[in-house]
């Protein structure tokens, strides 16, 4: 652990590492769709709105001229392409508006409260996601999740891997590159992470894609922490 010893933060991946996306959202919009008598594939829906978020990002970050755009704006515009492609009819734009704030209300995995409560005792912790503000901060009302602050890639105004999300989280912070972890269940994030001097933890989610995972499924980097949970984290950072 000497290594570690110069930690005075931790920061989170939030979509897959904190919160369960996929059941929440599949949950919430079957429940929604029952109500108001929308039939839908919503497995599919919820599965193809994952499966293009990187790429939406990644048009933000080809067209700079256009400015930085929020991940709940990107959302919308990915929806409203699925619901055609998805052939689902009928939705008004308060019924898509009431789809994209799903994301603003995922429920965390079950390790997730009591494991940042206990890290909080000793570290700052924060989220370091893609989520903007608004999305991050309800997020937290909703789950119950005990942030010190929100952090998000809105404030750096670039999507993670990039390095400006992770350098500018250090930098509010008032810390050096390797007084802050990255925790994910991302080998891709934490690999950027650690090109920057971030120190790393891996906490797998072996279900966060649902049956058909295909990757990181474990850590497949040299991590400072690999923790089966965010308890198992909590304990070998001390708290």
């Amino acid at each position: 652990m000497s290594d570690l010893s110069a930690v005075k933060a931790l920061v989170f991946d939030v979509f897959g590492t904190v919160v369960d996306w996929r059941s929440s959202l599949i949950a919430d919009f079957t429940r929604w769709g029952e109500k108001r008598g929308v039939k839908a594939d919503w497995t599919a829906l919820v599965d193809g709105w994952r499966a293009v978020y990187a790429a939406s990002m990644d048009e933000v970050r080809k067209h700079p001229e256009r400015g930085y755009v929020i991940l709940d704006t990107l959302h919308r515009q990915s929806l409203e392409k699925l619901v055609a492609q998805l052939s689902i009819s009928g939705l008004s734009d308060a019924d898509l508006h009431y789809l994209t704030m799903g994301w603003h209300r995922l429920h965390s995995w079950p390790d997730c409260v009591a494991g940042l409560t206990r890290l909080k005792t000793k570290f700052i912790i924060s989220p370091l996601s893609n989520g903007n503000v608004a999305l991050l901060t309800n997020m937290a009302k909703f789950a119950g999740l005990p942030w010190d602050l929100i952090m998000s890639a809105e404030l750096f105004q670039h999507y993670k891997p990039d390095p400006e999300t992770y350098l500018g989280a250090a930098r509010l912070l008032c810390l050096a590159p390797e007084q802050v972890m990255m925790v994910a269940a991302h080998n891709h994030d934490l690999k950027a992470a650690q090109k920057l001097g971030l120190k790393t933890a891996f906490v797998a989610r072996p279900t966060e894609y649902g049956p058909l995972q295909k990757y990181d499924l474990e850590a497949k980097g040299d991590w400072n922490i690999v923790a089966k949970d965010f308890g198992e984290l909590a304990g070998r950072m001390g708290c």
